[in-house]
């Protein structure tokens, strides 16, 4: 079974990848998120890889570029009604962390923006995900009602620029794309307008 793929980027596609490891081609299949992030052609890359395999496709390689996105993947696939395609679009739309606020809060709507993930299907994504382990912080765990309201997260510099993309009407994967394209070439320390402008610069490519 592979684990983990250290090669060279050889191929981006739409939904996968191939990675050259010392001369054998492995066709990756990844979500947007990790599609837009890869180094380019002809760059090494570390993929954390769930090897699956079923009677009517064979034997097929997830890629993940860290261990949380891959544990999550996992978790996500445990549901009832999760296949690989829908724990991909979730991903997409909601990183590990952000996937753990979203179960915390039972926030059926933030999963639903996924890809083929439905309202009853995102209602048992949230349902069932409380008590599965998603990253090295530990498994999903209800929690006790505060004290007090809690305050409210502060929106992350991605969270505002993909909002403002979708406010200009673009859609929310090709949003998130060129905000993780912006965000790579800029830093996380970029001012939020000019993640936005070379965002718009990525989708007028």
């Amino acid at each position: 079974m592979i684990g983990r793929l250290r090669g060279i980027v050889a191929e981006v596609g739409e939904e996968e990848a191939l990675i050259d490891v010392g001369g054998v081609g492995y066709v990756v299949r990844c979500g947007a998120r990790t599609l837009s992030r890869l180094p380019a052609a002809g760059d090494e890359a570390l993929l954390h890889v769930e090897h699956q395999w079923s009677a009517e496709q064979g034997p097929r390689l997830y890629g993940f570029l860290t261990r949380d996105e891959r544990r999550a993947y996992v978790a996500l696939q445990s549901v009832q009604g999760v296949g690989p395609k829908a724990a991909l679009s979730v991903l997409d739309v909601l990183g590990p962390g952000e996937l753990a606020q979203a179960v915390a809060r039972e926030d059926k709507a933030a999963v639903a923006r996924a890809n083929g993930v439905g309202p009853k299907l995102a209602q048992r994504i949230v349902v069932e995900l409380k008590d599965k382990q998603l990253g090295e912080a530990g498994s999903f765990q209800p929690s006790t009602a505060p004290s007090g309201p809690a305050a409210p997260p502060a929106p992350s510099l991605t969270g505002e620029a993909v909002s403002a993309l979708l406010g200009l009407g673009v859609s929310e994967p090709a949003a998130r794309r060129a905000v993780d394209t912006a965000l790579l070439r800029l830093g996380e320390d970029a001012a939020l307008p000019a993640v936005i402008r070379a965002a718009l610069q990525e989708l007028g490519r």
